[in-house]
């Protein structure tokens, strides 16, 4: 199911762009994202007048082995605990090809395919959702109950079906968490919404993501607007780094590592 995700969309042949056009017609949704580095991130919050006491508190745990053998799989786990409403647990395959996927996963309610398009390119993923509560979320990062509990039938069963062989959602090991906070704005002049996410890493490092989803018709014209407003406000967004997932894996692999 893998697509080549490496090259900008200004770099692509037309046969590769011709691919991509086909995701995106094939996916459920469009999220157009941008990483921010750390020296421009003062400068994106008041130039965006976020506001962290507005900001929503989520704690985010993934799921994995020590040396990642899921994320070199394609595969996600994750569970999150949110403020002020339940949490939910995550497994997603990436990348995918929508029409590739089984007819009754792809028509699942549970399921999303969706397709992240970033500065450094794109990648098309199939996102089996469910929700739990925060407090069951707890008690399986403790060691209290069994993490494949958090995770309903048809989760367990996408897992199941792509997962290594003999690697089940028992033996993973927590890599986490993360604090996250979120923070959601509709800028006037943008006309649609803009989420901005800062995710804080025990060693002191950030992230911040800004987001905006579409529909897969709107893509292009969404992501001319997007990008014409935040460089109206002075942000640069030549650079590219790393995604904040990648970091948190590569992070928290460390911390393992180094503890085994």
């Amino acid at each position: 199911m893998a697509t080549d995700t490496s090259k900008r969309l200004t770099e692509m042949t037309g046969e590769e762009l011709g691919a991509f056009l086909g995701l995106i017609g094939s996916s459920d949704s469009v999220e157009l994202k941008v990483t921010l580095p750390a020296t421009a991130h003062r400068a994106t919050v008041d130039a965006l007048g976020l506001d962290p006491l507005e900001a929503q508190i989520r704690q985010i745990f993934f799921f994995d082995t020590p040396d990642l053998r899921l994320n070199k799989a394609g595969i996600a786990v994750r569970t999150r605990r949110i403020q002020g409403r339940s949490g939910d647990s995550v497994v997603k395959l990436r990348p995918v090809v929508p029409d590739e996927l089984p007819e009754d996963v792809r028509r699942s309610a549970s399921l999303n395919v969706e397709v992240d398009a970033m500065p450094g390119g794109y990648v098309c993923s199939a996102t089996m959702k469910g929700k739990v509560p925060n407090e069951d979320v707890h008690e399986a990062v403790a060691g209290a109950r069994p993490l494949r509990k958090v995770f309903s039938k048809e989760q367990r069963a996408f897992y199941d079906a792509h997962a290594p062989e003999g690697l089940g959602l028992n033996d993973l090991a927590v890599l986490g968490p993360v604090f996250v906070l979120k923070a959601t704005i509709q800028p006037p002049e943008l006309g649609r919404r803009l989420v901005a996410e800062v995710w804080l890493l025990p060693d002191g490092s950030r992230i911040l993501e800004l987001s905006t989803k579409c529909l897969p018709k709107e893509t292009f014209q969404v992501a001319v607007e997007a990008r014409a407003f935040l460089e109206g406000k002075g942000l640069d967004l030549s650079a590219d780094p790393q995604t904040k997932t990648k970091t948190t894996l590569e992070y928290y692999s460390g911390q393992l590592t180094a503890a085994g």
